[in-house]
């Protein structure tokens, strides 16, 4: 598990070659698997393969050649209607797209959460035809990955926690 963490990396440029609806499944079944307060499972999920909307999407967001390269997006969604907290329901969420993304990773697959897109949310909604309780948290891009980063730097151990007693 420590090795699929950390040489996961987000990928913004995706080989033009479908995704499998296996490979998508696994990504969400991850996903769904995430803690949540009270198991309220606060997320939702449309699924994306055509050309045409991820070129709709494309253009409501700076990141539009990763969208449209991607064989497949994963839009991520809040239902406020199942929401008890919603603090903690973010964080929720979040754990939930961390566990999407390593899965995408475990299976050979590239991965990006693209949260930019947040700023057109009630445009996309609306064309992915959101329920009104649905708020969108991220879309997930994943494919093939034309290429893999190198490792980003990170900070000690020691420069990041404060307090160990």
């Amino acid at each position: 598990m420590i090795k699929t963490i950390k040489t996961r990396r987000s990928i913004r440029r995706f080989k033009k070659v479908p995704v499998s609806d296996d490979a998508v499944s696994h990504a969400i079944e991850a996903g769904i698997w995430a803690p949540s307060g009270m198991n309220n499972q606060p997320w939702r999920f449309a699924v994306i393969k055509d050309t045409e909307t991820k070129a709709w999407l494309a253009d409501l967001t700076q990141y539009g050649s990763t969208l449209k390269s991607a064989g497949a997006l994963i839009a991520v969604f809040m239902d406020n209607a199942s929401s008890y907290d919603r603090t903690k329901d973010l964080q929720a969420i979040g754990a939930c797209i961390q566990n999407m993304l390593l899965a995408i990773h475990s299976i050979g697959l590239g991965g990006l959460w693209l949260g930019e897109i947040l700023k057109n949310r009630d445009t996309v909604e609306k064309l992915l035809g959101a329920p009104d309780d649905y708020e969108l948290m991220a879309i997930v891009a994943m494919g093939e990955p034309c290429m893999c980063p190198k490792p980003p730097k990170r900070k000690q151990l020691s420069d990041m926690v404060f307090l160990y007693k």
